[in-house]
């Protein structure tokens, strides 16, 4: 992702005064530099960053050094909270409890990603066992309730909306009488530019008349310190209580928004990171500085494994630990790895690896993943079941009706054996900390 540029610029500052000899004041002011250089790239405002640079500065050289930790690290330190602090400091949580319904209305301008991020949210909220369902009124934009309809039908979430009728209020309120058991109800409203006095007027009024429980803004990552000026604005017509920045994936200057939002004091709640339905995320400023520092985000790890973890039938795992390991248990670990996320989002939740491996090299080993799924499903049920009856005609029919080659049919066999010994070795000390998380493996 594009934040990935102010990211590796802040990591290399600090690797920069790792590297220096002595901390000192000439060592502090390189890196403030540094720093100052990589949030100006990133389109934060002029004056933030003299602020934060001060504080930096301040903290660096005159606060002791507590007893345990080195100069080196106390600095690195300060620069983590001080960044920390002015993207919102601590988080705030959208509160959406079982049998309580929540009605979340979401406003913003035209464009800015607001009709898929009522859908991300949907799909949060499911994968958390809640009940979510999506209200359109939007009467403005063609084809807005048909996009959402789409998005909805993938994720099976049920969606309200009357493309024949230019009332919002009334669509609104027959979408909430439809829709009293659900957990939350998200209310995508038309996208408007400010200076719209009618769409100001109609979004008023809806607040109004549903008398939503929040909300909340989704502004455009893209536009940089522009979001200062359109979340006041925002603010100025309707009680905005909450933020959802979008397209963080897609532009440098997403530091700037983040920190021009955070200075309007409405908490950001919501990031969207890609344009997968599942790339939402909530905002939580010490765990994001973390991984732009390169200083991982275990939490986000833990919660990534825990939604992909596969339910393995006790029966299944007890024969798997007496040694039963097939080819399609390989396959279902694959398929947890997958669900997981992209390997370059993994690792940046890893404390020392987000700027340390090579996007080619992740990229080919997603390609060779990819391929293995695909090889296995080329499968007959036996073959899959028993891997040792794959001779060499076999072998060629899989690698035909997979469209690869007899030597991937082969590298996956290979691997297979490498798993099943590696599952053996870990039987004897039975210990199985990977079991049913994707087994850790070697894709080079």
């Amino acid at each position: 992702m594009a934040l990935e540029r102010l990211g590796a610029s802040l990591h290399e500052a600090l690797r920069k005064l790792f590297r220096a000899a002595v901390v000192d004041e000439a060592a502090v002011k390189e890196l403030i530099r540094d720093v100052q250089r990589a949030l100006l790239q990133a389109d934060v405002n002029v004056q933030l960053v003299l602020d934060i640079s001060k504080r930096i500065e301040e903290r660096a050289l005159k606060e002791k050094v507590p007893p345990g930790i080195s100069r080196r690290e106390h600095v690195i330190k300060v620069v983590y909270e001080e960044l920390t602090r002015f993207l919102g400091d601590k988080p705030v949580p959208l509160k959406v409890e079982p049998g309580k319904r929540k009605v979340l209305m979401l406003v913003g301008i035209q464009g800015s990603g607001k009709t898929t991020a009522a859908a991300k949210l949907a799909r949060y909220f499911q994968k958390r066992g809640l009940k979510p369902a999506l209200i359109c009124t939007d009467t403005y934009r063609p084809g807005a309730f048909e996009q959402l309809q789409q998005l909805a039908s993938r994720i099976n979430v049920p969606v309200y909306g009357d493309p024949k009728s230019k009332d919002p209020v009334k669509i609104a309120l027959e979408g909430l009488k439809q829709f009293s058991d659900k957990d939350i109800i998200i209310v995508d409203t038309a996208g408007r530019h400010k200076e719209e006095q009618e769409l100001i007027r109609e979004m008023k009024m809806l607040e109004e008349k549903i008398k939503p429980d929040e909300v909340m803004l989704v502004i455009d990552g893209t536009i940089g310190q522009q979001a200062l000026v359109q979340a006041k604005a925002f603010n100025e017509a309707t009680s905005i209580g909450s933020i959802l920045v979008t397209k963080l994936d897609g532009s440098a200057r997403g530091g700037g928004a983040l920190s021009a939002v955070a200075a309007t004091g409405a908490p950001i709640k919501f990031i969207s990171t890609g344009e997968k339905i599942e790339d939402i995320e909530p905002f939580v400023p010490s765990r994001f500085v973390g991984r732009l520092l390169g200083m991982g985000d275990i939490e986000a790890l833990v919660e990534k494994v825990r939604e992909a973890e596969v339910k393995v039938p006790e029966k299944k795992a007890k024969a798997i630990l007496s040694g039963k390991f097939t080819l399609t248990d390989m396959y279902e670990q694959f398929e947890a790895m997958r669900k997981m996320g992209p390997f370059q989002k993994i690792l940046k939740m890893l404390p020392g690896m987000s700027y340390n491996v090579p996007e080619e090299m992740l990229e080919q080993a997603e390609d060779k993943l990819e391929k293995w799924r695909v090889i296995i499903q080329s499968m007959t049920p036996e073959e899959r079941e028993n891997p040792k009856i794959l001779n060499a005609s076999r072998i060629r029919r899989v690698a035909r009706g997979s469209g690869t080659s007899e030597k991937d049919v082969k590298e996956l066999l290979k691997q297979y054996v490498m798993m099943r010994k590696m599952l053996k070795t870990l039987r004897r000390k039975k210990h199985l900390p990977f079991f049913g998380k994707g087994l850790p493996f070697d894709v080079g």
